[in-house]
């Protein structure tokens, strides 16, 4: 288990914690872990990342312990882990390698495989050569016609190229499935909730809280990799489709994050982002950044309104401390050295934070709070009159609305209702009953 780190990087990377996570993926896939190290280098060696003497001293200690596989928390390029392993003579799998590893052993519908399978291959592509070491890979002797190698690295190539292709098409199949189920929640005028996270950050653990589902929670990387969706209701009555998602991870690589765009559109499109922190994290403010880093890749940026923090795991904090992050949530927000008053905060400039335990249930009133505020932030206010005696447009209301205020008369129900604007000209249209003053 090697961790390279740049010497100039040393002062801002967490070593030990960077170690901790790189050994839990590899036990994530039920490798053992015998020996595990950070390497420090002033640059990178463009054949090898590591210098001469590291890799000698890597290739004794693999010889010593009898080590078969070599895992180094970096993005490899072919040559550089092809060369790797004819020096250390054993399998060298970088930390993109690791995480597909997982993936592939985590995908469990038709769409979780397809999206694991194109972001394989995308990685596999440019290593093919790996597989071929022991044919010939320069031109035949007629200077026109390539070597066996050669020739089956290319037929592999054009393989793996066409089946990418299928795999795409297929996806986008689902993009627009996905695009057209969307659609009919929409019209029902359902609202989304998204959550999403770190890994093993505990967000299953509260969509199972919050739906009553039994999607898998457990104290692993990556246990959840297909995404789920939900309906609940809220406490004010109004239902919501919850959707669970893919935990993201520092240094996702790009083509990971592309592969599995068609599900993280409904991160992109959702009304609420519930971002589920692990706050008894040691690295807990590193991850942060990391998933902050994903969702601006996304388009969806650190002063989006839609955005809640949910700081979970409060349980295991001592009572003091815990006591110390509910205030914290409810009161103050710091950043960059800045204390900021929630309060005081523009409803659009931030969703609120929210100490919660999934595991125990404490704090999730005041999530389900905020998340039935930042729905109806979003809606207007209409003053709306109906007849007592018009009991469908009453519940028409009632269903798809949040009613702020009601005084009733003998014959009429004065409502103040909070409504988008659809749903309100899809009032206006179903009933033809309304006064705005």
């Amino acid at each position: 288990m090697l961790n390279p780190v740049l010497k100039s990087d040393r002062a801002r990377v967490d070593n030990d914690e960077a170690l901790r996570e790189i050994a839990n993926l590899a036990e994530a896939i039920d490798l053992n872990v015998v020996h595990r190290a950070t390497l420090f280098l002033a640059k990178t060696v463009p054949a090898t990342l590591l210098g001469k003497g590291q890799v000698e001293e890597c290739a004794r200690l693999i010889e010593e312990n009898k080590i078969v596989v070599a895992i180094v928390n970096y993005s490899l390029t072919p040559v550089q882990q092809r060369n790797l392993e004819c020096e250390m003579k054993c399998k060298v799998i970088d930390r993109t390698g690791i995480i597909l590893e997982i993936f592939g052993a985590r995908a469990r519908t038709r769409e979780g495989k397809l999206q694991v399978e194109l972001a394989a291959l995308d990685y596999q592509k440019s290593r093919l050569v790996r597989s071929w070491t022991h044919l010939e890979r320069q031109r035949g002797g007629f200077g026109f016609m390539g070597g066996p190698g050669e020739s089956q690295l290319e037929t592999d190539r054009r393989m793996i190229t066409d089946r990418m292709v299928r795999l795409k098409q297929e996806l986008e199949q689902v993009r627009r499935t996905r695009g057209l189920q969307r659609e009919a929640r929409q019209s029902k005028g359902l609202p989304t909730v998204a959550l999403v996270g770190y890994t093993n950050a505990g967000k299953s653990t509260l969509f199972n809280r919050l739906t009553g589902a039994d999607v898998l929670a457990k104290d692993m990387l990556f246990a959840t990799l297909d995404p789920t969706m939900r309906g609940m209701k809220l406490p004010g009555g109004h239902e919501i489709i919850l959707s669970d998602t893919v935990g993201f991870i520092s240094d996702l690589p790009t083509h990971l994050v592309e592969a599995f765009r068609a599900t993280l559109e409904e991160v992109q499109l959702a009304d609420v982002i519930l971002h589920v922190r692990d706050i008894a994290h040691s690295a807990t403010k590193n991850q942060r950044d990391a998933v902050m880093d994903i969702l601006a890749d996304l388009g969806i940026l650190a002063s989006d309104d839609r955005l809640i923090e949910v700081q979970n795991k409060i349980d295991i904090f001592p009572p003091e401390e815990r006591e110390r992050a509910c205030k914290y949530a409810s009161r103050l927000s710091k950043e960059g050295g800045q204390a900021v008053l929630l309060e005081s905060l523009r409803p659009e400039a931030h969703g609120g934070i929210a100490s919660i335990s999934a595991l125990t249930g404490e704090g999730i009133s005041r999530l389900l709070e905020l998340i039935e505020k930042r729905i109806f932030f979003r809606q207007n206010a209409y003053d709306i009159t109906v007849s007592l005696s018009d009991g469908a447009a009453l519940s028409w209301l009632f269903a798809h609305g949040k009613i702020l205020k009601r005084r009733d008369t003998k014959t009429s129900a004065h409502l103040k209702v909070a409504l988008d604007a659809a749903d309100y000209g899809r009032f206006q249209s179903k009933y033809g009953k309304h006064i705005s003053n």
